[in-house]
């Protein structure tokens, strides 16, 4: 696990595997709650590309991981979970890359796709109408401010009877920063994107019985020359679709 510093001093960790190719690196953002280990590399993701002989390089997003998790809100957002992907790629002197991202990743990478010429092709994962329609994450279908509020209460109770439970389940056996994650709720990105202007050949890549990521293709068509392809699973198991990996590498291959 190496890091860096990003434009406001906050660490980012990040890990590489695979040797360098003929192709460009892909780049693997992962979504909210998790890390890059747990989205990618227990899913099988990450070896499943080394073994096409791809190289990869995955951060774990700031409140996330290994990375710093201040408490402020104000440190948060896919914005700036943007400009640390960017600096990341400063670091490694990548020029072109192949961007991935899951979720809460998936917002950073269209933010991301649309502002920088360095990816060459994106796949848009866990998201589907919202990313239009709402420039986010679906907030129809998790509210934030339930979403905060289960991540911050100490109530079994409460826990159990909240419609984002899963979200809670899922920080407390990973043992992440609630608080941090907390923050990132209330910084989440919520304003257009300017999907229009991504110029790299996308994939929105779903789980059929994800409930956030309903109507990808919404969001395809938003993307110009962009398509779309479900695959089996919910939020929390698409990656673990035996058709997610041979999905994500014959796109890539190009």
């Amino acid at each position: 696990m190496d890091q860096f510093t990003s434009f406001d001093g906050a660490g980012i960790a990040y890990q590489v595997w695979g040797e360098p190719s003929h192709l460009p690196p892909v780049v693997l953002h992962h979504g909210f709650v998790v890390d890059a280990t747990t989205n990618f590399v227990a899913p099988g993701v990450v070896d499943a590309l080394v073994a096409a002989g791809r190289r990869v390089v995955a951060p774990d997003a700031r409140g996330h991981g290994a990375s710093d998790k201040p408490h402020d809100a104000a440190r948060y957002g896919e914005l700036a979970m943007a400009r640390d992907l960017g600096r990341l790629l400063d670091k490694l002197d990548l020029s072109t890359v192949d961007l991935v991202g899951y979720s809460m990743g998936a917002v950073v990478s269209a933010i991301f796709a649309a502002g920088d010429p360095r990816v060459r092709r994106l796949v848009l994962s866990g998201v589907g109408a919202g990313v239009a329609e709402l420039g986010g994450l679906d907030t129809r279908v998790m509210p934030p401010a339930e979403l905060a509020a289960v991540l911050l209460t100490s109530s079994p109770a409460a826990i159990e009877a909240s419609p984002a439970a899963a979200f809670r389940l899922l920080a407390d056996a990973v043992g992440a920063d609630r608080a941090a994650l907390a923050a990132q709720v209330h910084a989440a990105h919520r304003s257009p994107i300017a999907l229009d202007r991504i110029t790299a050949p996308t994939l929105v890549l779903v789980g059929q019985d994800d409930v956030l990521a309903a109507r990808p293709e919404v969001l395809a068509a938003a993307i110009p020359g962009a398509r779309w392809r479900v695959v089996s699973g919910d939020h929390l198991t698409a990656l673990r679709s035996p058709a997610y990996a041979p999905a994500l590498i014959e796109f890539l291959r190009g």
